[in-house]
């Protein structure tokens, strides 16, 4: 290269020279080949990247222009041969195809011929021109009103910035090209969502919140049609979102509710919907996977397809009264309990045997009394005036609305209930039908009957946490709230009740004051307590009550759940996790006594506390609960008087409070000699309650808590 350049440099000569080489090269393997020289690929790229105009008044370059410099040529014998030139890029841009062509000499000259298979392929050039879009030429003007749509309105059609950012980048990732059309038609996909969202309704949705964009009436129009393209989008993610988390926060209900947070992927839902084969299956799927919801979901439809049907009207007449004939006057007994109406009634009220029988007998009055609880009515079993316009207002429609307000709970609850280690074992108690259940791979282990909260400020919160630990011989820890609202009030009147109840109370050196039960039969949470620490205190225990066992409506504790038969309870769920250890129930029976015992589980088990006032139950059949909490009627409420996605925001609550009373006690009070201390570095009563029987200090002062649950 040192010899290539002569007397004309400048720019123009630097240009030649690096032509010079390019040609030296191709007549070097042309002698080789005897072949005639050619223009190489190199000098062809470099024509088309570097168009050269000649210069004015230039002569055109001679050979002696330039001197190859052959002491540096290899010989033939030992030069490398050159690698076969690359094919031009098939797919590359059709911009370049007119400086191909320019730079491409008249056919007439030999030197424009191909390259040949030995020319030494040219090196990218790097600023290559960008490819073409990948949008179909139809869809081109849909294409570029979407990104105007997107660069301007965005926040028209995706308020939350999580799901703008994934429309943003799904629809640059397309050049914006449309999702739900090709050529101004539907696509496969587009006809799924849009079925699904139009039957919103048989998953407890409103299709109203959930539009559906007319695109027959868009025609083909690129406005239309962006905007149709952008509200469907729109629609499918609230669907997805709101199927998967409820169309309302569950705080919003109440604050003694929690559970853990199980947002959709807006990134996720995006690709998943439009890359599914069933584009409508792909977005139901985002509804509840558990068996008691799609059971739920059945009978939905069936009280929709029944009410679709002529409605029964039951008449007014006399009251019908169900009176045991007895004694003598048996069959005027009988005859006075029939009515033209039963038959009627009968059917109404679901019962299948004797439909025609026109007696108000012992089954018909059972079933009128079941009907009353239902609807807040007092279950007397007498058809009375109050009762046939109950019967006769549409009752489906609570129904649906009870079995509405379930299904979305259920939404809340996480979407994998139990611990796969332990073949998905999970405790699921429901509040209000009082009963406790042991599951797992999706079959009922153990169950029993529950005492749960009272209504008002001792409701049994909602929530899903692990349980860790059950503590045999537990020691009773009064929360504050008992402290504040029972046992100081009771102090100024007895200074001796807790001496009698078997309490014992501690003041701290910073005046705190601690109340305790030690352990014993006696002990309000009995033998056994089952651990799953939580922000609302409560936990499942054994009682010394079991009386209260043997009512249908067993709501009296201060919140936590007591278990008819903890031993057995304890048995099941350590055979659970320990299998080898072989617990039986005469073995943690064998462990009872006056010292603090905890059993750890190797693989702690899900505890979901759930509000399921309709269920269907193993026989199949739907069943309705006392609305004891007042759950249902919140929700209705909300539903019906709150547009859709304002239901979302999440309302926030004040925390429980885990200090303890401080203040002055009433004269004559017993206070413990072992008073302890209390510092920034001691457990809290959150610690003290869930640490597993260690005798620790108080936690410092606060102010009272709002609302703490216990027992």
């Amino acid at each position: 290269m040192r010899d290539c350049v002569t007397t004309r440099g400048g720019y123009d000569r630097v240009l030649m020279a690096v032509a010079a080489t390019f040609l030296a090269v191709s007549t070097t393997s042309a002698f080789a080949q005897n072949d005639p020289p050619r223009n190489s690929a190199a000098e062809l790229a470099i024509d088309a990247a570097i168009p050269f105009p000649e210069p004015a008044n230039v002569p055109p370059p001679t050979a002696s222009d330039f001197k190859l410099d052959t002491t540096a040529t290899v010989p033939p014998s030992q030069a490398k041969a050159p690698e076969p030139a690359k094919p031009l890029d098939a797919a590359a841009s059709p911009a370049t195809e007119p400086a191909k062509a320019a730079a491409t000499p008249p056919a007439a000259a030999p030197a424009t011929a191909a390259a040949p298979a030995t020319a030494t392929a040219p090196e990218p050039a790097k600023d290559p021109v960008k490819a073409a879009s990948s949008v179909p030429a139809a869809d081109q003007p849909v294409a570029d009103r979407l990104r105007d749509l997107m660069a301007t309105k965005a926040t028209k059609y995706f308020d939350r910035k999580a799901e703008r950012a994934a429309v943003e980048k799904f629809y640059t990732g397309r050049d914006y090209a449309p999702i739900w059309t090709q050529s101004g038609n539907l696509t496969a996909a587009a006809k799924g969502v849009i079925a699904r969202l139009k039957d919103a309704a048989a998953d407890g949705l409103n299709p109203a919140d959930y539009p559906v964009p007319d695109f027959a009436a868009a025609g083909s129009a690129p406005d239309a049609l962006a905007e149709a393209d952008l509200k469907l989008t729109e629609s499918m993610m609230d669907y997805a979102r709101q199927a998967q988390s409820g169309r309302m926060h569950w705080s919003q209900v109440s604050a003694d509710i929690q559970y853990p947070e199980h947002p959709v992927d807006p990134n996720e839902v995006l690709a998943n919907v439009t890359g599914a084969k069933d584009a409508s299956a792909a977005l139901e799927g985002y509804n509840p996977p558990h068996k008691l919801y799609k059971l739920l979901k059945a009978k939905l439809a069936e009280l929709r397809g029944d009410r679709d049907g002529a409605p029964v009207i039951i008449e007014d007449g006399e009251p019908l009264k169900y009176t045991p004939a007895r004694g003598k006057n048996a069959p005027e007994a009988e005859a006075q309990m029939s009515d033209p109406r039963v038959p009627k009634l009968r059917a109404k009220l679901g019962l299948t045997e004797n439909l025609d029988d026109i007696r108000y007998d012992a089954k018909v009055a059972a079933a009128v009394r079941k009907f009353q609880d239902s609807v807040d009515l007092k279950p007397t079993g007498v058809l009375d005036d109050r009762t046939v316009k109950a019967l006769n207002t549409p009752k489906r429609d609570k129904q649906i609305d009870t079995i509405i307000v379930n299904m979305e709970r259920w939404r809340w609850l996480p979407r994998d209930l139990g611990a796969p280690a332990i073949g998905d074992a999970y405790v699921i108690l429901n509040i209000p039908d009082y009963t406790l259940k042991v599951m797992q791979h999706g079959a009922q282990v153990w169950t029993t009957r529950v005492v749960t909260g009272k209504p008002g400020q001792h409701a049994t919160p909602l929530l899903s946490e692990t349980m860790k630990f059950i503590t045999v011989n537990p020691t009773w820890n009064v929360p504050p709230s008992i402290i504040y609202n029972e046992y100081l009030p009771a102090l100024q009147q007895d200074p001796t009740v807790l001496d009698r109840m078997g309490l014992r109370l501690e003041r701290a050196r910073d005046g705190s004051i601690h109340i305790s039960q030690p352990p014993g039969e006696a002990n309000a949470l009995g033998r056994i307590r089952f651990n799953f620490p939580n922000k609302f205190l409560v936990y499942q225990h054994d009682t010394p009550d079991k009386n209260l066992f043997a009512k249908e409506d067993r709501a009296f504790s201060h919140g936590c759940m007591r278990v008819q038969y903890p031993d057995q309870y304890a048995s099941v769920l350590l055979n659970l996790t320990m299998p080898g250890e072989r617990y039986t129930p005469e073995r943690i029976r064998s462990m009872y006594g006056s010292s603090e015992i905890d059993l750890k589980f190797p693989t702690p088990i899900p505890v979901n506390i759930t509000y399921q006032t309709a269920f269907v139950d193993d026989a199949g059949k739907l069943q309705f609960r006392k609305d004891v909490y007042g759950r249902d009627a919140t929700m209705i409420a909300i539903l019906k008087n709150s547009r859709g996605k304002d239901l979302e925001n999440v309302v926030a609550h004040a925390q429980p409070s885990y200090s303890r009373p401080k203040g002055p006690l009433p004269n004559s009070v017993n206070v413990s000699d072992n008073s302890f201390s209390s510092g920034p570095s001691g457990p809290n009563f959150f610690e003290r309650l869930f640490g597993g029987g260690q005798p620790t200090p108080p936690a410092p002062v606060g102010r009272p808590p709002r609302r703490v649950f216990t027992r």
